[in-house]
């Protein structure tokens, strides 16, 4: 009696009946404040290895990327993932008060050989810090910046991305990354496509001050590349820190990049929050 009883009633609950139900999903009448896009990032990434193998590692394995930008100017680029779906590319990850950026970012890959590994640190590189100088770094192909640009570009304006949003993944993972690495040109997409964040010149001359400088101490500084967007504790070591100061050189001070915090430096962070940061943020 007690099977016949619980097979009736999940009939009655799966619509075993004669009578049609019309069911209707309604989203227009009501809409909810409480959202934002899922979509907040786009990063930018080498692949370290050439374009057979790239492809390779980024459709047969764990690692995937949304997009793919070989080194043969005649290629398109590729789409892996679908934008809407989640790609494995940013791994441990923050930046403002977001964290493991794989759940709301497009990530882009770049074949490039990222550095030279045959070159040697030492101290006539000024590497203290284990964090490769300028020129060990290989450069990208006039087309592969096109490409990036348009992309970028297209993905920007499709989702609303915000300029201080683009990033690289060294900005995001800076304690463990250094890609894309001082040769990837920012300044010039930023100038000439109108990509990415960027600082005002005036706003620099402003900060380039020695005393202003000189007057700051470490927590402060600190506080300063916080706001902007990087992940670091006030207790962070002397090493980390120069690896996030290596990451922000990388991307808005590529002529010199050493881990040092000098006034130059100084003055390009001051400089961006002046122009990007905001409390809604």
């Amino acid at each position: 009696m007690k099977v016949f009883f619980l097979s009736c009633f999940l009939f009655t609950l799966m619509g075993c009946s004669d009578t049609p139900v019309l069911i209707k999903i309604d989203n227009t009448t009501y809409q909810s404040k409480g959202k934002n896009q899922r979509i907040n990032f786009i990063i930018l990434h080498y692949t370290a290895v050439n374009d057979a193998v790239s492809i390779r590692g980024l459709t047969n394995t764990n690692v995937s990327s949304h997009y793919l930008v070989t080194t043969d100017a005649d290629e398109p680029i590729y789409s892996l993932v679908p934008d809407i779906e989640r790609a494995w590319h940013a791994g441990v990850s923050n930046f403002k008060n977001y964290s493991n950026l794989n759940n709301n970012s497009i990530g882009i890959e770049i074949v490039n050989l990222g550095y030279d590994t045959s070159k040697k640190y030492g101290i006539k590189h000024g590497d203290p810090n284990n964090l490769r100088p300028k020129d060990f770094f290989y450069p990208y192909t006039r087309k592969q910046i096109e490409k990036i640009a348009f992309l970028v570009k297209e993905l920007k304006n499709k989702y609303n991305i915000k300029d201080n949003f683009i990033l690289g993944h060294s900005d995001i993972a800076p304690l463990r990354k250094q890609d894309p690495g001082p040769l990837f040109p920012w300044k010039d997409l930023y100038e000439q496509h109108s990509i990415g964040a960027w600082y005002e010149e005036s706003d620099k001359d402003f900060f380039f001050d020695q005393k202003l400088f000189l007057d700051e101490n470490r927590e402060n500084i600190i506080l300063e590349f916080k706001k902007y967007g990087y992940f670091l504790n006030s207790d962070i070591s002397e090493l980390d820190f120069s690896k996030v100061i290596y990451a922000f050189q990388c991307h808005f001070r590529p002529e010199k990049v050493d881990g040092i915090l000098d006034l130059e430096t100084y003055a390009i962070l001051r400089a961006l929050n002046k122009k990007y940061s905001t409390s809604k943020e």
